[in-house]
């Protein structure tokens, strides 16, 4: 009989036997039991009318009346089997029954299931490198962190693309993001100038030491070199911090491992085979992200600054390169012989003018000597270049 008890009813049936031979009291059964003493009474009594019999649950070999029915478990398992739901996680997949197909389950039940016809591997515990733990900045905008990942995020629909985000580390929410050919400086710039014309200008931003945002040698005997991505940082009074490691901005890096499991799955959802399709869609899935991951920050203060009135993104985000005008002031850049066509055109003569360029745009032209660090305009109009010869 014994070989048919659980512990803990073997354990009652030990107490019963020292209550047998007065070794114990009622009330000290009880508290061995961790029961009530009206409890431990009405065991008690079980035991002396059934005997060993009396101690076993009465519940052991019935149906349980909340036991999920066979056909719902059956439909349930041929959704997840469809090719659309491979690769879907429990979490991600309870989510999704949930919203199209109106079925209420529990993740842990859906794991069982999944595990049971091979669609899930229980995952075992392994030990993990401690790192010290970071304390998040107090307010919203304080410190930025901004990564890219270069994935396969339309499978086999698309060609590989990456995704530059930036995540703000007092919340976790997305702020800015976007589907790239590759990562480049001109990316990061697109993304800093959706974040700064939504919310203005944070007050750091934390990279990776990537060669967009660091000069990796520096010439003897010269001063810091800073790259153009880091010169628009300093413009625009943001801070630059390069992490030493991935752990280090692990708060981006965990919204990558999220995005290349949901968005992924997302898109897949929808058909979406193209840059340009991904980027209608993805601000509609940062809301979703932000609603579902984003945390409250430890103050309501907002970090972000508002842009100054003589910051022009379109200067400051434009390369700059220096020329010297001829006497028909004229001058090459890139194959190509310009000609600017100014109001007071003597003053201009053997002057070296400043060029601004942005992928896409016609270049711009502004008066200015080299190693000057603004466009210096005085009374010469700042407009777009005339080109004279190809």
């Amino acid at each position: 009989m014994e070989n048919m008890m659980s512990i803990e009813e073997a354990n009652r049936l030990s107490i019963m036997r020292q209550v047998d031979n007065k070794i114990l009291n009622m009330r000290k059964a009880s508290e061995s039991l961790g029961v009530s003493l009206r409890q431990a009474k009405r065991i008690r009594k079980r035991y002396l009318l059934q005997g060993e019999l009396g101690l076993i649950s009465r519940h052991r070999g019935k149906i349980s009346p909340n036991r999920i029915k066979p056909k719902l478990k059956e439909a349930v398992v041929k959704i997840l089997q469809r090719e659309e739901y491979s690769g879907f996680g429990p979490t991600f997949a309870k989510e999704k029954l949930r919203q199209r197909h109106g079925y209420y389950l529990s993740e842990e039940t859906l794991r069982k299931w999944m595990i049971e016809i091979g669609l899930w591997k229980a995952k075992t515990l392994r030990e993990h490198k401690v790192y010290q733990r970071r304390v998040r900045r107090s307010r919203f905008g304080e410190l930025l962190q901004g990564d890219g990942s270069r994935h396969a995020w339309f499978e086999d629909r698309g060609e590989e693309c990456a995704i530059v985000i930036f995540v703000d580390d007092a919340t976790s929410k997305l702020t800015a993001g976007k589907f790239v050919p590759s990562e480049t400086t001109e990316a990061y710039q697109e993304i800093l100038e959706q974040h700064l014309n939504k919310y203005g200008r944070p007050l750091a931003l934390y990279v990776d030491k990537h060669s967009i945002f660091r000069v990796s040698r520096e010439t003897f005997g010269a001063r810091e070199a800073e790259t153009h991505f880091a010169r628009v940082l300093r413009e625009l009074d943001i801070e630059l911090i390069c992490a030493h490691s991935p752990q280090a901005k692990g708060r981006v890096e965990r919204a990558n491992g999220v995005l290349q499991d949901r968005l992924i799955k997302e898109m897949r959802l929808r058909g979406i085979c193209t840059i340009e399709e991904a980027n209608k869609f993805f601000p509609e899935f940062i809301e979703d992200y932000n609603r579902k991951f984003g945390k409250e920050s430890r103050t309501s203060e907002d970090a972000h600054r508002p842009l100054r009135k003589e910051e022009d993104l379109e200067r400051l985000f434009a390369r700059r390169t220096t020329r010297k005008l001829s006497k028909s002031l004229s001058f090459q850049y890139e194959g190509v012989c310009y000609q600017v066509n100014p109001v007071n055109p003597n003053r201009l003569r053997a002057s070296h003018v400043n060029i601004l360029e942005r992928p896409g745009k016609p270049i711009l032209v502004g008066r200015g000597g080299p190693g000057e660090p603004e466009y210096i305009l005085g009374g010469i109009p700042f407009r777009e270049a005339k080109n004279i010869k190809k």
